[in-house]
């Protein structure tokens, strides 16, 4: 959420934000309705001075016409007041609501773009493979090697999800160890968060928990909801708390189930395990000062890199456009690994420095030394999303009899070199 003071003495500007990100919120609005406030609490304050003072008057009064009046103008006032303080809370739940509906300001190299096609690529790394063969895409790979069943998943929960089998479990577990252990490494305290956030944490982080717009699964009759990434639990752990200074910058590796709707999501670039209702993803998230929150984003996008080098996968690094930024989102930047299924490549990860956006709206601050304290910056990055780093996988890794042959760094964590067809 942005300052309420600065989207008022810079209500031009944040219009101008809103347009090149393709948000529609009105700012008037909310500058309206944050003056209305300042007038009410105005009024309001006065009012009870003013009930204050007659409550001390009408005992020292002796004239029984002027303490009459008195009487009558208190009397007007304690009617008064209550239907002020009823419009102060209309108006403060209304300029919350629309205060919520402005994004985050954009960082000043971002792209301006309406959306994901005016993504600008910063570099790549690696050479997609030519195949002396027909390649497959991973779901003729999954199903001929046994280890990806999407119809037992249509079976027992609905489309979109799948079980996993044989080698495709110690896959993903030891995608999820490579993963946890360089983060370990780095300075990154492991974490298993819950699958469930409370609503608060999912608007906090600039999500949509409710209504027709939501991509969440929602508990009903509760104020819980399934998570779409650790990023919300990892953030919500401090909501409300203040830090030292001294203990940032804080890093963590949070690993989760993460659960998604992907309404209106079709077609061949969508197959498979691409868009997905449940997946389990290893993911970075630091609170930082300020000043470090720029060099701490350039490290998790180096880690990103760095995870896709080492699985010897193809990717290229996309710097994201103003309209597909989200609400969040100060800068973004995304890790998209090369699919020979596809013949192009896809997101793989996604890593972006939110400044204080979502601190303001979680109060979550950090107390300087020998100041007061101050909202501190928050950044999330994808360590792994096993469902669409397996594609790459498998796509990138296999071999004519539809064996795939796993990266050397991989084999100690899966226990396998090579995934071979199924034992009949």
């Amino acid at each position: 959420m942005l300052d309420l003071r600065y989207i008022r003495e810079n209500a031009g500007a944040v219009k101008k934000n809103c347009a090149d990100r393709g948000v529609e919120a009105d700012v008037d609005l909310v500058v309206g309705l944050a003056d209305r406030r300042s007038a009410l609490l105005q009024e309001l304050e006065g009012l009870r001075a003013r009930q204050n003072q007659l409550a001390k008057a009408v005992g020292k009064e002796r004239d029984e016409g002027a303490r009459a009046r008195l009487i009558e103008e208190s009397r007007e006032l304690k009617e008064r007041i209550p239907e002020l303080e009823e419009e102060l809370h209309r108006v403060e739940e209304r300029l919350t609501e629309e205060q919520l509906k402005i994004p985050n300001l954009t960082h000043p190299e971002a792209p301006i773009g309406k959306d994901d096609s005016e993504n600008v690529e910063i570099r790549r790394w690696g050479e997609p493979k030519e195949f002396g063969f027909e390649p497959k895409d991973h779901v003729e790979l999954g199903e001929a090697l046994g280890i990806i069943d999407f119809d037992a998943g249509a079976k027992t929960t609905g489309s979109k999800f799948y079980f996993l089998r044989g080698d495709a479990v110690l896959l993903e577990l030891g995608l999820v160890r490579f993963a946890l252990d360089l983060l370990s490494g780095r300075g990154y305290e492991l974490a298993m968060t819950p699958d469930l956030a409370r609503d608060r944490m999912l608007l906090g982080t600039g999500f949509v928990p409710r209504g027709p717009e939501t991509q969440i699964y929602s508990v009903e009759d509760t104020d819980l909801s399934l998570i779409a990434t650790a990023e919300i639990t990892l953030a919500g752990q401090l909501a409300d708390e203040i830090v030292e200074e001294g203990s940032l910058p804080r890093r963590f590796a949070g690993l989760s189930h993460c659960f998604r709707t992907e309404a209106g999501a079709h077609g061949r670039a969508s197959r498979g395990l691409y868009r997905v209702h449940q997946f389990t993803k290893v993911e970075m998230f630091a609170f930082t000062t300020p000043e470090q929150s720029e060099e701490m984003h350039r490290e998790m996008l180096g880690i990103e890199e760095e995870i896709f080098r080492t699985l010897e996968i193809p990717y290229r690094v996309v710097d994201i456009c103003t309209g597909d930024l989200g609400a969040a989102a100060y800068r973004k930047y995304d890790v998209e690994a090369w699919m020979p299924g596809r013949r192009d490549y896809g997101e793989v990860t996604s890593t972006s420095n939110t400044t204080d956006y979502q601190a303001r709206r979680l109060g979550i601050r950090y107390r300087p030394e020998g100041g007061r304290p101050r909202l501190l910056h928050t950044l999330n990055g994808t360590a792994i999303a096993v469902s669409r780093t397996m594609i790459a996988l498998l796509e990138n890794h296999q071999r004519e009899d539809g064996s795939v042959v796993l990266p050397e760094a991989l084999v100690p964590y899966v226990g396998r070199e090579v995934l071979g067809p199924p034992h009949r």
